[in-house]
Protein backbone atom coordinates (compact mmCIF):
# COMPACT_ATOMS: atom_id res chain seq x y z
CA UNK A 1 0.00 0.00 0.00
CA UNK A 2 1.39 3.49 -1.16
CA UNK A 3 2.50 5.01 1.95
CA UNK A 4 0.15 8.47 2.66
CA UNK A 5 2.22 11.59 0.95
CA UNK A 6 4.51 9.09 -1.31
CA UNK A 7 3.90 9.08 -4.73
CA UNK A 8 5.82 7.16 -7.70
CA UNK A 9 7.32 9.83 -9.57
CA UNK A 10 7.79 13.57 -9.51
CA UNK A 11 8.60 16.04 -12.37
CA UNK A 12 10.02 18.92 -11.93
CA UNK A 13 9.56 21.69 -14.64
CA UNK A 14 6.40 22.40 -17.00
CA UNK A 15 8.22 22.99 -20.20
CA UNK A 16 8.84 21.05 -23.32
CA UNK A 17 10.98 18.19 -21.51
CA UNK A 18 8.68 17.71 -18.51
CA UNK A 19 5.64 18.17 -20.28
CA UNK A 20 6.59 15.29 -22.66
CA UNK A 21 7.86 13.05 -19.97
CA UNK A 22 4.60 13.44 -17.85
CA UNK A 23 2.78 12.63 -21.07
CA UNK A 24 4.44 9.51 -21.69
CA UNK A 25 4.24 8.81 -18.14
CA UNK A 26 0.64 9.12 -17.80
CA UNK A 27 0.42 6.83 -20.74
CA UNK A 28 1.86 4.41 -19.58
CA UNK A 29 -0.16 4.44 -16.17
CA UNK A 30 3.06 4.99 -14.15
CA UNK A 31 1.90 7.48 -10.83
CA UNK A 32 3.45 10.90 -11.53
CA UNK A 33 3.10 14.33 -9.92
CA UNK A 34 4.20 17.13 -12.41
CA UNK A 35 5.47 20.86 -10.95
CA UNK A 36 5.94 24.32 -12.84
CA UNK A 37 4.31 26.76 -14.51
CA UNK A 38 3.69 25.93 -18.08
CA UNK A 39 6.21 26.92 -20.62
CA UNK A 40 7.37 29.35 -17.92
CA UNK A 41 10.99 29.48 -18.95
CA UNK A 42 9.89 30.84 -22.44
CA UNK A 43 7.82 33.06 -21.10
CA UNK A 44 9.72 34.80 -18.53
CA UNK A 45 13.44 34.58 -19.72
CA UNK A 46 12.85 34.64 -23.66
CA UNK A 47 12.50 38.33 -25.69
CA UNK A 48 8.64 38.19 -26.81
CA UNK A 49 9.24 39.15 -30.50
CA UNK A 50 11.67 36.15 -30.79
CA UNK A 51 11.82 33.33 -33.03
CA UNK A 52 12.42 30.07 -32.69
CA UNK A 53 15.85 28.87 -34.46
CA UNK A 54 14.19 25.46 -35.13
CA UNK A 55 11.96 24.87 -38.01
CA UNK A 56 8.56 24.33 -37.43
CA UNK A 57 9.21 20.33 -38.47
CA UNK A 58 11.36 20.26 -35.75
CA UNK A 59 9.50 22.50 -33.29
CA UNK A 60 6.77 19.44 -31.80
CA UNK A 61 6.90 18.55 -28.18
CA UNK A 62 6.57 14.66 -28.24
CA UNK A 63 3.20 12.90 -26.79
CA UNK A 64 2.73 9.17 -26.87
CA UNK A 65 -0.03 9.56 -29.46
CA UNK A 66 -0.51 11.38 -32.88
CA UNK A 67 -2.62 14.43 -32.91
CA UNK A 68 -0.54 16.87 -30.63
CA UNK A 69 2.34 18.34 -32.65
CA UNK A 70 2.44 21.90 -33.94
CA UNK A 71 0.95 21.20 -37.10
CA UNK A 72 -2.03 19.69 -35.43
CA UNK A 73 -2.11 23.35 -33.14
CA UNK A 74 -2.19 25.13 -36.15
CA UNK A 75 -5.24 23.45 -37.54
CA UNK A 76 -7.08 23.75 -34.36
CA UNK A 77 -6.60 27.13 -34.38
CA UNK A 78 -7.88 27.13 -37.88
CA UNK A 79 -4.29 27.97 -39.76
CA UNK A 80 -2.52 26.58 -42.21
CA UNK A 81 0.61 23.88 -41.24
CA UNK A 82 3.04 26.97 -42.38
CA UNK A 83 6.29 26.30 -44.47
CA UNK A 84 10.07 25.60 -43.28
CA UNK A 85 10.78 28.72 -44.58
CA UNK A 86 8.73 30.65 -42.16
CA UNK A 87 9.98 30.55 -38.32
CA UNK A 88 7.98 29.84 -35.53
CA UNK A 89 7.21 33.14 -33.21
CA UNK A 90 8.10 32.54 -29.76
CA UNK A 91 4.29 33.67 -28.98
CA UNK A 92 3.00 30.69 -30.68
CA UNK A 93 5.22 28.09 -29.20
CA UNK A 94 3.95 29.18 -26.09
CA UNK A 95 0.42 29.28 -26.94
CA UNK A 96 1.27 25.60 -28.37
CA UNK A 97 3.22 24.40 -25.10
CA UNK A 98 0.08 25.47 -23.37
CA UNK A 99 -2.53 23.81 -25.56
CA UNK A 100 -0.42 20.97 -25.29
CA UNK A 101 -0.37 20.83 -21.34
CA UNK A 102 -3.78 21.15 -21.49
CA UNK A 103 -4.55 18.70 -23.40
CA UNK A 104 -1.33 15.80 -22.74
CA UNK A 105 -1.01 16.85 -19.07
CA UNK A 106 -4.74 18.13 -17.46
CA UNK A 107 -3.06 17.48 -13.96
CA UNK A 108 0.04 19.84 -13.27
CA UNK A 109 0.50 20.96 -10.22
CA UNK A 110 0.92 24.93 -10.92
CA UNK A 111 3.22 25.46 -8.35
CA UNK A 112 7.48 25.36 -7.59
CA UNK A 113 9.25 22.90 -5.94
CA UNK A 114 11.15 24.71 -3.68
CA UNK A 115 13.79 21.75 -2.07
CA UNK A 116 14.12 18.06 -3.22
CA UNK A 117 15.99 15.56 -0.35
CA UNK A 118 17.21 11.94 0.07
CA UNK A 119 16.02 10.18 3.04
CA UNK A 120 17.97 7.72 4.52
CA UNK A 121 15.25 5.26 2.79
CA UNK A 122 16.17 6.33 -0.55
CA UNK A 123 12.95 8.06 -1.33
CA UNK A 124 13.33 11.73 -2.00
CA UNK A 125 11.81 14.70 0.12
CA UNK A 126 9.98 17.21 -1.91
CA UNK A 127 8.80 20.79 -0.45
CA UNK A 128 6.78 22.57 -2.31
CA UNK A 129 6.50 26.63 -2.64
CA UNK A 130 3.56 26.46 -0.20
CA UNK A 131 5.55 24.63 2.26
CA UNK A 132 3.87 21.17 1.67
CA UNK A 133 5.74 18.10 1.65
CA UNK A 134 5.64 14.85 0.06
CA UNK A 135 8.09 11.72 -0.64
CA UNK A 136 8.83 10.09 -4.15
CA UNK A 137 10.55 7.54 -5.21
CA UNK A 138 12.00 8.94 -8.65
CA UNK A 139 12.52 12.37 -9.43
CA UNK A 140 12.56 13.98 -13.05
CA UNK A 141 14.17 17.31 -13.36
CA UNK A 142 13.66 19.02 -16.42
CA UNK A 143 14.22 22.90 -14.90
CA UNK A 144 15.29 23.96 -18.36
CA UNK A 145 18.03 25.97 -19.51
CA UNK A 146 17.65 28.96 -17.05
CA UNK A 147 19.69 27.73 -14.54
CA UNK A 148 22.75 27.27 -16.27
CA UNK A 149 22.81 30.80 -18.32
CA UNK A 150 26.91 31.30 -18.52
CA UNK A 151 28.45 34.61 -17.94
CA UNK A 152 32.12 35.17 -18.37
CA UNK A 153 34.23 35.70 -15.23
CA UNK A 154 35.48 39.46 -16.41
CA UNK A 155 31.84 40.27 -16.24
CA UNK A 156 30.48 38.57 -12.94
CA UNK A 157 31.01 41.02 -11.01
CA UNK A 158 29.29 43.79 -12.66
CA UNK A 159 25.91 42.00 -12.83
CA UNK A 160 25.36 42.74 -9.40
CA UNK A 161 25.67 46.73 -9.88
CA UNK A 162 23.02 46.28 -12.90
CA UNK A 163 25.35 47.23 -15.73
CA UNK A 164 25.54 43.23 -17.09
CA UNK A 165 23.04 40.82 -17.70
CA UNK A 166 21.97 37.19 -19.68
CA UNK A 167 20.30 37.00 -22.81
CA UNK A 168 17.89 35.24 -20.43
CA UNK A 169 17.25 37.89 -18.40
CA UNK A 170 14.87 40.17 -20.78
CA UNK A 171 11.68 39.73 -22.29
CA UNK A 172 10.97 43.15 -23.14
CA UNK A 173 14.58 45.04 -24.58
CA UNK A 174 12.49 48.04 -25.52
CA UNK A 175 14.00 49.49 -21.80
CA UNK A 176 17.16 49.58 -24.01
CA UNK A 177 15.80 52.19 -26.47
CA UNK A 178 18.31 55.17 -26.79
CA UNK A 179 20.88 53.11 -24.90
CA UNK A 180 24.20 51.93 -25.87
CA UNK A 181 24.87 48.42 -25.48
CA UNK A 182 27.43 45.56 -26.82
CA UNK A 183 26.31 42.10 -26.94
CA UNK A 184 29.02 39.67 -26.47
CA UNK A 185 28.73 36.35 -28.08
CA UNK A 186 28.58 34.91 -32.02
CA UNK A 187 25.57 32.48 -31.81
CA UNK A 188 21.66 32.65 -32.21
CA UNK A 189 20.77 34.45 -29.26
CA UNK A 190 23.49 37.30 -29.40
CA UNK A 191 22.42 37.97 -32.54
CA UNK A 192 19.30 38.03 -32.50
CA UNK A 193 19.19 40.16 -29.46
CA UNK A 194 21.25 42.45 -31.34
CA UNK A 195 18.77 42.70 -33.65
CA UNK A 196 16.14 42.88 -31.67
CA UNK A 197 17.87 45.96 -29.71
CA UNK A 198 18.22 47.67 -33.12
CA UNK A 199 14.75 46.87 -33.75
CA UNK A 200 13.28 48.61 -30.25
CA UNK A 201 15.72 51.48 -30.91
CA UNK A 202 18.69 50.72 -28.91
CA UNK A 203 22.37 51.07 -30.41
CA UNK A 204 23.41 47.81 -30.11
CA UNK A 205 27.07 46.41 -30.92
CA UNK A 206 28.47 42.70 -31.55
CA UNK A 207 31.39 41.49 -29.77
CA UNK A 208 32.42 37.99 -30.85
CA UNK A 209 35.26 35.94 -31.13
CA UNK A 210 34.98 34.49 -34.43
CA UNK A 211 33.12 36.70 -37.23
CA UNK A 212 29.12 35.79 -36.92
CA UNK A 213 27.76 33.11 -39.41
CA UNK A 214 24.27 32.30 -40.74
CA UNK A 215 22.67 29.05 -42.01
CA UNK A 216 21.12 28.59 -45.17
CA UNK A 217 17.51 28.86 -46.04
CA UNK A 218 15.74 25.52 -46.40
CA UNK A 219 16.00 24.33 -49.82
CA UNK A 220 12.02 23.96 -49.94
CA UNK A 221 8.71 24.17 -47.57
CA UNK A 222 8.79 20.86 -47.79
CA UNK A 223 11.13 17.58 -47.07
CA UNK A 224 9.46 15.76 -49.87
CA UNK A 225 9.81 18.29 -52.51
CA UNK A 226 13.73 18.84 -51.84
CA UNK A 227 15.39 17.62 -55.58
CA UNK A 228 16.40 13.69 -54.81
CA UNK A 229 20.19 14.22 -55.43
CA UNK A 230 19.93 16.80 -52.60
CA UNK A 231 17.96 14.42 -50.44
CA UNK A 232 20.15 11.76 -50.95
CA UNK A 233 23.40 13.78 -49.89
CA UNK A 234 21.81 15.94 -47.52
CA UNK A 235 19.37 13.67 -46.01
CA UNK A 236 16.66 15.03 -43.71
CA UNK A 237 16.67 14.82 -40.09
CA UNK A 238 15.13 16.13 -36.97
CA UNK A 239 17.30 18.84 -36.59
CA UNK A 240 17.74 19.79 -40.02
CA UNK A 241 19.15 18.20 -43.21
CA UNK A 242 22.95 16.68 -43.16
CA UNK A 243 24.52 13.41 -42.94
CA UNK A 244 26.03 15.33 -39.10
CA UNK A 245 22.45 15.97 -38.39
CA UNK A 246 21.18 12.57 -38.70
CA UNK A 247 23.84 11.02 -36.91
CA UNK A 248 22.93 13.34 -34.01
CA UNK A 249 19.02 13.06 -34.36
CA UNK A 250 19.16 9.36 -35.07
CA UNK A 251 22.00 8.44 -32.47
CA UNK A 252 22.22 10.02 -29.10
CA UNK A 253 22.15 6.44 -27.42
CA UNK A 254 25.13 5.87 -29.56
CA UNK A 255 27.01 9.39 -28.61
CA UNK A 256 27.00 8.39 -25.25
CA UNK A 257 29.68 6.07 -25.44
CA UNK A 258 32.09 8.47 -27.23
CA UNK A 259 34.71 9.79 -25.17
CA UNK A 260 34.22 13.05 -23.50
CA UNK A 261 36.30 15.61 -25.62
CA UNK A 262 34.36 14.00 -29.00
CA UNK A 263 31.02 14.53 -26.94
CA UNK A 264 32.31 18.24 -25.98
CA UNK A 265 33.22 18.93 -29.64
CA UNK A 266 29.55 18.30 -31.31
CA UNK A 267 28.28 19.76 -28.67
CA UNK A 268 30.32 22.58 -29.57
CA UNK A 269 30.05 22.16 -33.78
CA UNK A 270 27.05 20.96 -34.53
CA UNK A 271 24.58 23.50 -34.91
CA UNK A 272 27.05 25.85 -33.02
CA UNK A 273 27.22 29.40 -32.61
CA UNK A 274 25.61 30.56 -35.68
CA UNK A 275 22.70 32.61 -36.49
CA UNK A 276 19.44 31.09 -38.45
CA UNK A 277 18.93 32.25 -42.59
CA UNK A 278 16.14 34.70 -41.44
CA UNK A 279 18.58 36.84 -38.95
CA UNK A 280 21.09 37.78 -41.69
CA UNK A 281 19.43 40.77 -43.46
CA UNK A 282 18.00 41.48 -39.86
CA UNK A 283 21.83 41.90 -38.41
CA UNK A 284 24.23 42.48 -41.70
CA UNK A 285 24.70 45.90 -42.34
CA UNK A 286 22.60 47.11 -39.58
CA UNK A 287 24.25 46.02 -36.20
CA UNK A 288 28.06 47.08 -35.54
CA UNK A 289 29.97 43.73 -35.70
CA UNK A 290 33.45 43.36 -34.04
CA UNK A 291 35.24 40.22 -34.70
CA UNK A 292 37.95 38.38 -33.90
CA UNK A 293 37.83 39.83 -30.36
CA UNK A 294 37.89 38.22 -26.79
CA UNK A 295 37.26 39.84 -23.16
CA UNK A 296 39.89 40.84 -21.18
CA UNK A 297 38.16 43.15 -17.99
CA UNK A 298 35.39 45.34 -17.45
CA UNK A 299 34.73 47.77 -15.13
CA UNK A 300 32.19 50.33 -13.78
CA UNK A 301 32.69 54.17 -15.33
CA UNK A 302 30.73 57.26 -15.64
CA UNK A 303 27.52 54.85 -14.99
CA UNK A 304 28.38 52.67 -17.65
CA UNK A 305 30.56 49.87 -18.45
CA UNK A 306 34.14 50.17 -19.59
CA UNK A 307 34.71 47.30 -21.97
CA UNK A 308 38.49 45.88 -22.63
CA UNK A 309 38.78 43.63 -25.46
CA UNK A 310 41.85 41.75 -26.96
CA UNK A 311 41.80 42.03 -31.04
CA UNK A 312 43.16 39.55 -33.87
CA UNK A 313 46.52 41.22 -33.70
CA UNK A 314 47.11 40.81 -29.35
CA UNK A 315 46.48 44.48 -28.66
CA UNK A 316 43.40 45.61 -26.31
CA UNK A 317 40.92 47.67 -27.60
CA UNK A 318 38.49 49.80 -25.15
CA UNK A 319 34.97 50.06 -25.73
CA UNK A 320 32.56 51.67 -23.51
CA UNK A 321 28.39 51.22 -22.97
CA UNK A 322 25.29 51.64 -21.06
CA UNK A 323 25.36 47.72 -20.88
CA UNK A 324 26.13 44.46 -21.41
CA UNK A 325 24.59 41.37 -22.43
CA UNK A 326 26.18 38.28 -22.72
CA UNK A 327 24.73 36.12 -25.31
CA UNK A 328 27.24 33.79 -24.16
CA UNK A 329 24.72 30.62 -23.89
CA UNK A 330 24.67 28.04 -21.21
CA UNK A 331 26.99 25.78 -19.17
CA UNK A 332 25.58 22.82 -17.91
CA UNK A 333 26.72 22.50 -13.69
CA UNK A 334 24.25 20.13 -11.68
CA UNK A 335 25.37 22.54 -8.48
CA UNK A 336 23.47 25.15 -10.24
CA UNK A 337 20.57 23.28 -9.92
CA UNK A 338 19.72 24.83 -6.43
CA UNK A 339 16.15 23.28 -5.49
CA UNK A 340 18.31 19.89 -5.22
CA UNK A 341 19.95 19.62 -1.73
CA UNK A 342 23.62 20.40 -1.49
CA UNK A 343 24.13 16.52 -0.21
CA UNK A 344 21.87 15.13 -3.36
CA UNK A 345 24.16 17.35 -5.34
CA UNK A 346 27.33 16.18 -4.41
CA UNK A 347 26.36 12.69 -5.23
CA UNK A 348 25.73 13.20 -8.49
CA UNK A 349 28.78 11.68 -10.34
CA UNK A 350 29.93 14.27 -12.75
CA UNK A 351 31.68 14.09 -15.83
CA UNK A 352 35.68 14.68 -15.11
CA UNK A 353 37.65 18.08 -15.41
CA UNK A 354 38.67 17.88 -18.92
CA UNK A 355 37.16 19.07 -21.28
CA UNK A 356 35.76 21.74 -19.01
CA UNK A 357 32.72 22.30 -21.13
CA UNK A 358 31.24 18.83 -19.57
CA UNK A 359 33.11 18.91 -15.89
CA UNK A 360 29.85 19.98 -14.23
CA UNK A 361 27.80 18.18 -16.32
CA UNK A 362 25.92 14.88 -14.41
CA UNK A 363 26.88 11.48 -16.28
CA UNK A 364 23.77 9.59 -16.94
CA UNK A 365 22.77 6.14 -17.77
CA UNK A 366 21.33 4.97 -21.05
CA UNK A 367 17.76 5.52 -19.48
CA UNK A 368 18.68 9.18 -18.16
CA UNK A 369 19.25 8.32 -14.59
CA UNK A 370 22.18 9.97 -12.91
CA UNK A 371 24.54 8.10 -10.27
CA UNK A 372 22.10 8.35 -7.39
CA UNK A 373 19.61 6.13 -7.94
CA UNK A 374 15.78 7.37 -9.13
CA UNK A 375 17.23 10.74 -10.09
CA UNK A 376 17.13 11.72 -13.73
CA UNK A 377 17.49 14.54 -15.79
CA UNK A 378 16.24 15.90 -18.97
CA UNK A 379 17.04 18.36 -21.86
CA UNK A 380 20.25 20.51 -21.54
CA UNK A 381 21.38 18.76 -18.59
CA UNK A 382 21.23 15.59 -20.71
CA UNK A 383 22.90 17.25 -23.77
CA UNK A 384 26.68 16.58 -22.78
CA UNK A 385 25.57 12.44 -22.72
CA UNK A 386 23.66 12.12 -25.80
CA UNK A 387 24.96 15.10 -27.58
CA UNK A 388 22.92 18.02 -29.37
CA UNK A 389 19.31 16.73 -29.80
CA UNK A 390 18.77 17.08 -26.72
CA UNK A 391 19.44 21.20 -26.93
CA UNK A 392 15.75 21.04 -28.93
CA UNK A 393 12.71 20.60 -28.80
CA UNK A 394 12.87 17.89 -31.30
CA UNK A 395 14.69 15.74 -28.29
CA UNK A 396 11.98 15.40 -26.03
CA UNK A 397 10.59 12.35 -27.81
CA UNK A 398 13.92 10.10 -27.18
CA UNK A 399 13.98 12.07 -23.63
CA UNK A 400 10.52 10.63 -22.63
CA UNK A 401 10.41 7.26 -23.90
CA UNK A 402 13.67 6.74 -22.75
CA UNK A 403 12.78 7.70 -19.00
CA UNK A 404 9.10 6.75 -19.14
CA UNK A 405 10.10 3.34 -20.31
CA UNK A 406 12.28 2.53 -17.27
CA UNK A 407 10.26 3.73 -14.92
CA UNK A 408 7.13 1.49 -15.91
CA UNK A 409 9.45 -1.64 -16.15
CA UNK A 410 11.41 -1.28 -12.97
CA UNK A 411 8.93 -0.33 -10.77
CA UNK A 412 10.64 2.73 -8.82
CA UNK A 413 14.29 2.83 -10.19
CA UNK A 414 15.50 3.93 -6.92
CA UNK A 415 15.67 0.85 -5.68
CA UNK A 416 12.59 0.39 -3.54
Amino acid sequence: MKPPGDTKVAVIGAGPYGLSVAAHLRARQVPYRIFGEPMEGWCSHMPREMYLKSSPFASSISAPASGHGLGDFRAEEGRPQGREREPVPLSEFVRYGLWFQRNCVPDLERTAVRHVDRSRAGRYRVTLDSGDEFTARSVVVATGVNPFAYIPRELTELRDDGLVSHTADHTDLSVFEGRHVIVVGGGQSALETSALLNEAGARPAVVARTSPSFGPPPEADRAQDRPLHARLLWPEAAMGTGWPLVVCSRGPSAIRHLPARIRAHLLRTVLGPSGAWWLRERVQGRVPVLSGRSLHSAARENGGVRLSVRNPGGDVETLYADHVIAGTGYLVDVDRVELLSAEVRRAVRKSAPEPPQLAGAPQLSADFQSSVPGLYFAGLAAAPTFGPLLRFVCGTGFAARRISTALAANGSSSGG
